[in-house]
């Protein structure tokens, strides 16, 4: 009897992968362990070996297919082995099915809450399956566009699936082929990771930018003082650390800025898990640091340092890019003065950070002859110094925030950088 290949259960919190490429075609021999085919999971690849031995016979999802965990993609047997039942297709999984057996969220989070107050199951349109509702999700489609065959006018898979073949046929923007002074580089699984990820972050939220300016002084001693002290530990302190211990101390005072919108109101996280951008080969990636604000400094640069080490080996789960609740991009270690990074999806707002360099800065000390004078007008007590300082940008969900609750909490992040230690 052919063995089945399933999708694997990459992960705890991962439900779905995508076939990226087979290792294997139909009618090649097959060693039990043997490299089949790659996934990807949330720009993460991981290579899938072959449960048995013998023969590829039939390959069930083709590359660039998003199935379920506990789906058959494919079947391994004898060479001249017939398969009789494919019932258990992409999409069609054991898992599929239990997951469909589950109570089913409604069409809109509204609609949740009026049916839970009035003890009613959901139905009609009201009932969303989630397989629907992922897939919904994934598109970025508002189910109250979809026509429902269903009972009681329901979106069904099928409805969903034809509404976004038709949208799919309407004519793409047209695109200038490669004229003959350009070369074509294909795109690798991870730059159209980002590439869907960014611009659905841009559909979704409005972005608005604030910036602050940090004086860095404290910490930059701080750094100098202790980081012979870590390296004896086995620690590279470097200032990523300090700016996520900043963030992760300024969410527990903004819980708003560590939430995610939703149709019937915020869904404020109840723990801190901050995200940190590292740049790898081909893109970029983020990997999280969980209850970031329960790490003193020292456990937090040892979790960046090995997050950003498994991340630029290729050793990261997908479990390490899930769930992060807010993100950090220091951009500045390549240079970067200023920045306008894109939000993290679904996450409130993201953090960049700057280079840290020196600035001549003016310090105000008021008028010593009592006179009133503006703070703002020149002063022969005015003198001026040179400090490190930093551009902290923070773009954010204007659905969620509003410029004072942004500017509020970057304001207390920059407080606890230039009080460092104090």
């Amino acid at each position: 009897m052919p063995t089945p290949v399933k999708m694997p259960q990459l992960g705890e919190t991962v439900f779905e992968g995508t076939v990226a490429r087979w290792l294997k075609q139909p009618g090649d021999p097959v060693q039990r362990q043997e490299p089949l085919l790659d996934i990807t999971t949330d720009k993460i690849d991981t290579e899938v070996p072959a449960p048995a031995a013998g023969f590829l016979l039939k390959i069930l999802a083709d590359e660039g297919t998003t199935v379920q965990v506990g789906s058959v993609i494919a079947y391994i047997g004898d060479k001249e082995e017939e398969i009789t039942e494919d019932a258990e297709g992409p999409g069609e999984s054991v898992a599929s099915r239990k997951e469909a057996d589950q109570p089913a969220p409604s069409l809109s989070a509204f609609r949740r809450t009026r049916a839970a107050a009035s003890d009613a199951k959901p139905e009609g349109r009201d009932f969303v399956s989630p397989v629907v509702a992922r897939i919904s999700a994934e598109h970025n489609i508002d189910l109250d566009e979809v026509p429902g065959s269903g009972r009681q006018g329901r979106v069904t898979k099928k409805d969903l699936l034809a509404y976004i073949e038709t949208r799919q046929k309407q004519p793409p923007t047209a695109q200038p082929a490669p004229g003959e002074d350009e070369l074509l580089q294909p795109l690798s699984n991870l730059r159209r990771a980002i590439a869907e990820h960014m611009s659905r972050s841009v559909r979704t939220s409005p972005h608005v930018v604030t910036i602050f300016e940090a004086d860095m002084t404290a910490v930059v001693r701080h750094r100098a003082a202790q980081k012979e002290a870590f390296a004896r530990k086995g620690v590279n302190l470097t200032f990523t650390p300090y700016f996520v211990a900043a963030v992760a101390a300024a969410l527990r005072e903004h819980p708003t800025v560590n939430s995610r919108w939703t149709d019937a109101g915020l869904a404020l996280s109840q723990r801190i898990h901050v995200g940190i951008a590292a740049a790898v080969a081909g893109g970029l990636i983020v990997p999280v640091v969980r209850d970031a604000d329960e790490l003193n400094l020292q456990g937090l640069a040892r979790t960046v340092n090995e997050l950003a080490d498994r991340a630029r080996r290729g050793e990261l789960s997908p479990d390490d890019v899930r769930g992060g609740t807010f993100t950090v991009t220091n951009h500045g270690t390549s240079g970067s003065l200023l920045g306008t990074p894109i939000i993290n999806q679904p996450q409130a707002a993201i953090l960049g950070v700057g280079r840290i360099s020196k600035r001549a800065v003016v310090n105000s000390a008021g008028s010593t002859s009592g006179a009133p004078v503006d703070p703002l007008l020149p002063s022969a007590d005015d003198t001026i110094s040179i400090r490190p300082m930093s551009y902290l940008s923070l773009a954010f969900d204007h659905r969620i925030l509003d410029g004072f609750g942004a500017d509020s909490f970057l304001e207390d992040v920059v407080e606890k950088l230039e009080n460092w230690g104090a």
